[in-house]
């Protein structure tokens, strides 16, 4: 006779009454387990969000919010936030209670970023890549990237239109990110090169092609001899080729750190647009020779005025002498004119005689 089992269970003022039989409890007990597992809380996937955990991506696109998703899964390692208007980037923003993520790539492009706040990427040590590009950065801390030891390659292309140049200089100056290696600003409107030193980061590559740059200064130039490592593109920028062209000219042309040297246009003078930078002839931005035109031109303008100077100073001088020897002349005239008055009247016309005749 098989033996009987009741188990009673009380919750909530109810009572539930479940019969097991006696060897067949342990066998089912364990199904259960195994088809229906404990519920992690790092599975669930964030709202508007495509959860992929082979591949450790997390891909958000469009949605109401406007702050990063808080329930980001542990196991990310590339998460892509695009479209969600997040206007501000505040401090800690990828942090959740405390803890850091596994993020290696994070993509931040088309948010309408328009401030990011002191720590902004606190929990996020194994950071390799960040992309921001497309955004409409207005405010951007000094410590905005601090805690990115890990960081290799930054995208702010068209960005920074209107963010201050010493803002974002004071920005990319942080030690935090002494490791990177690729940083691109490409379509800013930069009218110069935003670093305060090139040798703070550790870069091998530096995007600023289409901007508003018109040269690149002696202290700059003299750095990029020194970071032989650095890889410079500086295509589509409207390059003046002039004497303040000098210095970086020739570094251009003894230098193979510009892989896009050959796209490098002169915007002004008119008489050089469109001629490759690398084309031009040393005497085209040779400041000596333009210094010496200059030169050449005052002295020119100076010997003649002094030439004219010292003419007014004769006449000056001489003005008793001249004025006698103006009248002398005008009393010749004059009596030259009554002679010949004197005679046309005594005097007839032998042609009017013959034409009376």
């Amino acid at each position: 006779m098989r033996r009987k089992m009741w188990i009673f269970y009380i919750a909530e003022n109810s009572k539930c009454l479940f019969a097991v039989w006696n060897p067949w409890c342990l066998y089912y007990a364990a199904v259960v387990c195994l088809v229906f597992p404990p519920v992690r809380t790092d599975d669930v996937c964030p709202s508007f969000c495509t959860c992929a955990r082979d591949s450790g991506t997390v891909s958000c696109h469009g949605g109401e919010d406007t702050e990063v998703p808080e329930n980001i899964p542990e196991w990310t390692s590339t998460l892509i936030l695009r479209g969600r208007n997040i206007s501000t980037l505040q401090r800690g923003a990828f942090t959740t209670n405390g803890t850091e993520l596994e993020i290696v790539t994070l993509s931040l492009s088309y948010n309408g970023i328009q401030t990011i706040e002191p720590y902004a990427f606190l929990g996020l040590p194994r950071l390799h890549l960040l992309d921001m590009s497309h955004n409409r950065l207005a405010f951007v801390s000094a410590r905005a990237f601090h805690g990115l030891p890990e960081l290799r390659s930054l995208y702010l292309n068209y960005s920074v239109l209107s963010l201050p140049t010493a803002q974002l200089s004071n920005a990319l100056s942080t030690p935090s990110l002494h490791n990177l290696h690729r940083l691109e600003l490409a379509g800013n409107r930069l009218k110069s090169i935003p670093l305060m030193r090139l040798d703070i980061l550790n870069l091998h590559t530096l995007v600023l092609i289409n901007n508003s740059i018109e040269s690149i200064g002696g202290e700059n130039v003299s750095e990029l001899y020194q970071q032989k490592r650095i890889r410079l593109y500086l295509s589509l920028n409207p390059f003046r080729c002039d004497c303040e062209l000098e210095a970086f000219y020739y570094w251009l042309k003894n230098s193979s750190q510009c892989p896009d040297a050959g796209r490098l246009l002169c915007s002004e003078p008119e008489a050089k647009r469109g001629i490759p930078v690398e084309n031009l002839r040393g005497e085209n931005v040779d400041c000596m020779n333009e210094n010496l035109e200059t030169v050449s031109y005052v002295f020119l303008g100076l010997v003649l005025a002094l030439i004219g100077v010292v003419f007014l100073m004769v006449l000056y001088l001489n003005r008793g002498g001249i004025k006698r020897w103006l009248n002398n002349i005008r009393e010749a005239c004059r009596d030259q004119m009554e002679v010949y008055h004197y005679r046309y009247e005594q005097d007839s016309d032998p042609r009017l005689a013959n034409v009376a005749v």
